[in-house]
């Protein structure tokens, strides 16, 4: 397991987003901290429309609280609210996978389900679903990219390759992508769902294997799948 991000080095990331934004008159390099000035958390109010589908963008039906569950992601403070079942196993696997291996995820860092409809990108709509969850939106705000290191994709790229595409990540948005978000990529109904839940299911039930245990993912098998996976979700992105 990865120790937990370094002040250092969330210092640097800052200034990355800082730089990137900096070109375009967003934000001005002062004193304050940055994550403050790039972006509200998601679960703040939204300037765009109101999504008024009663699906969301990956065509699930948009829930209420009823429909969902409270999830607590071990190893932390930290809990998500997700869709019941088998989207909740999955996108928890992709929380704690995050919050060992790349940075802690805390209470205040994670939004899942919402019922506020103002959303300012449709992918957005997939938390009235329960079927997405993002991470730290204030540290990697939409429209930022190189908010993560080289190594950290890595982990993401491995992360989603667990996940057999079921899973699409917000980094690979053409426009305005959104490195800490994570949404399911298929359909209700999708047998590929049920696979990877029950996959996922049976890891956990197994000592030395599921989240929090290291792996290399750099080994040569793991890097094709992710990068055969990464190839084929960016082509659709």
């Amino acid at each position: 397991m990865t120790q937990p991000e370094t002040l250092g080095n969330r210092w640097r990331r800052r200034h990355l987003l800082v730089a990137g934004m900096a070109g375009t008159g967003a934000l001005a390099l002062t004193g304050l901290p940055a994550t403050a000035a790039l972006a509200a958390p998601a679960d703040a109010a939204s300037p765009g429309q109101p999504w008024r589908r009663a699906t969301s963008q990956n065509g699930w039906p948009v829930v209420g609280s009823t429909d969902t569950r409270r999830y607590r992601v071990e190893g932390s403070n930290a809990s998500v609210t997700l869709l019941a079942g088998m989207v909740g196993t999955v996108l928890l696997h992709v929380v704690r996978r995050f919050h060992y291996e790349i940075g802690e995820v805390t209470r205040e860092a994670i939004v899942g389900h919402r019922t506020d409809r103002r959303i300012s990108s449709p992918y957005e709509s997939n938390y009235l679903s329960g079927t997405a969850v993002a991470l730290w939106p204030d540290r990697y705000p939409a429209g930022a990219r190189d908010g993560l290191f080289a190594h950290e994709v890595a982990i993401v790229r491995d992360i989603l390759a667990d996940c057999e595409g079921v899973v699409r990540w917000g980094g690979d948005q053409r426009t305005q992508p959104q490195e800490g978000h994570f949404q399911i990529d298929v359909r209700p109904g999708d047998g590929r769902l049920n696979h990877v839940s029950g996959k996922l299911q049976a890891w956990e039930a197994v000592s030395g294997q599921g989240a929090g245990t290291p792996g290399d993912v750099y080994s040569p098998a793991r890097r094709r799948a992710a990068s055969t996976l990464a190839d084929r979700q960016r082509a659709s992105a």
